[in-house]
């Protein structure tokens, strides 16, 4: 007797168990299947609402996946929930880059400056900070190449300021350029360079007194 229910004691304590583990997997489950919703339901957001929301979506975001990637531990078979998250984590990942670049064209928008900082070096490549560790050997030569063929094309719709401008990017790149000189950069660079500079300074000097005359101009009438 005491066998028997000793017998049923233990089957009832395996039945608990069992539940109790189905019912955490169950829960880990739906964990996973929230967090794949909720990014799924990013994409029907347009990408301007989102850069105006992403502090908000970018804290949800990470309480979820966290509580995904913690849930997928109580599953016995995971290999497809992680399949499951690493494929909305692509994908939130590609919606972060899309709305970035919506957040920076904004600040671009409102900062004339920045239009010019970025039609001479590149999309978000030199801001306020005026950082140009990205300018190494290798790229120099057609980083001076864009910023003097841009001034080229834009010379005649620069403004005074738009020109004093420039000559600070100028400066700061020429600055740059003394430590990459230490840096390995070639003698064929450092020449196409130098010819390039040779082709800005009298650009430069003529457009921006021809700016500044056409502003007094403008002034007196």
């Amino acid at each position: 007797m005491k066998t028997q229910k000793l017998v049923l004691g233990l089957a009832v304590m395996a039945i608990g168990f069992t539940s109790c583990k189905d019912e955490k997997a169950e829960q880990a489950k739906k964990k996973v299947d929230s967090y794949v919703t909720y990014v799924d339901s990013l994409g029907n957001v347009a990408e301007a609402e989102a850069a105006q929301n992403w502090e908000g979506i970018e804290s949800s975001y990470q309480t979820r996946v966290g509580e995904a990637e913690v849930a997928i531990a109580d599953m016995k078979d995971n290999a497809e929930s992680q399949a499951r998250i690493d494929a909305s984590k692509a994908k939130y990942e590609a919606l972060k880059v899309k709305v970035e670049a919506q957040k920076m064209a904004a600040v671009a928008a409102a900062n004339p400056k920045q239009q010019m900082r970025n039609a001479l070096f590149g999309e978000g490549k030199i801001g306020d900070d005026m950082n140009f560790g990205w300018v190494n050997a290798a790229n120099i030569h057609s980083v001076y190449q864009q910023f003097v063929h841009t001034v080229e094309n834009n010379k005649d719709k620069y403004s005074r300021e738009d020109w004093d401008e420039v000559k600070a990017m100028y400066e700061a790149l020429d600055s740059r350029k003394n430590t990459v000189e230490k840096e390995g950069l070639s003698s064929e660079d450092n020449r196409k360079i130098a010819g390039l500079k040779i082709k800005f300074a009298p650009m430069y000097t003529l457009n921006r007194m021809g700016a500044k005359s056409e502003e007094m101009k403008k002034a007196k009438q």
